[in-house]
């Protein structure tokens, strides 16, 4: 696969998990949405959601049921406390996980805030050729994911390889 010399805008949806974030105060969920309409792709929805394993999966199931959207970027509920669910919740849904993201996450974050990354259980993969990347709720944590990983990734001008550009062969058999 080589990287395509024209952009291609992806659809994507913003989910943000948190019990205290509205769209009044969403840094994060606001930060993801405008970085990806700065790199030139589509904003195709945007929730916010109370950390519950079952309306996080209704969400996201929604989604990835649409053709139109190519990825599903979800910002909260990846650490450690009792509330937080977002693995749980969305694990299941993914056809193949993505182990290298949450590994390259934590190796960057630790540059940022040290040995605290060992909490975060960032995550990405894939559920019905949809791409989910799960980010902790930082909007901090946001920008090293984006800028550092999830940017370049989603550019189908990124050389040598992108995931943009295995769009179109993820449904082989």
């Amino acid at each position: 696969m080589t990287a395509a010399k024209e952009f291609a805008p992806l659809n994507l949806c913003v989910l943000t998990v948190s019990d205290t974030r509205s769209a009044h105060n969403d840094t994060s969920g606001d930060y993801l949405c405008d970085a990806l309409a700065a790199a030139g792709h589509r904003l195709h929805a945007r929730a916010i959601s109370r950390d519950d394993k079952y309306n996080l999966r209704a969400i996201v199931s929604t989604w990835i049921a649409q053709a139109d959207v190519h990825g599903i970027l979800v910002t909260g509920g990846t650490g450690f406390t009792g509330r937080d669910s977002t693995p749980e919740a969305l694990l299941p849904l993914l056809d193949k996980q993505m182990p290298g993201f949450g590994e390259m996450f934590r190796v960057l974050s630790f540059e940022e805030i040290g040995t605290s990354t060992l909490q975060s259980r960032a995550f990405a993969g894939l559920a019905n050729d949809k791409f989910v990347f799960c980010l902790p709720g930082s909007t901090s944590a946001c920008k090293t994911a984006w800028e550092k990983l999830i940017q370049a990734q989603l550019d189908s001008r990124t050389a040598p390889c992108n995931l943009a550009g295995l769009r179109s062969r993820l449904r082989e058999t």
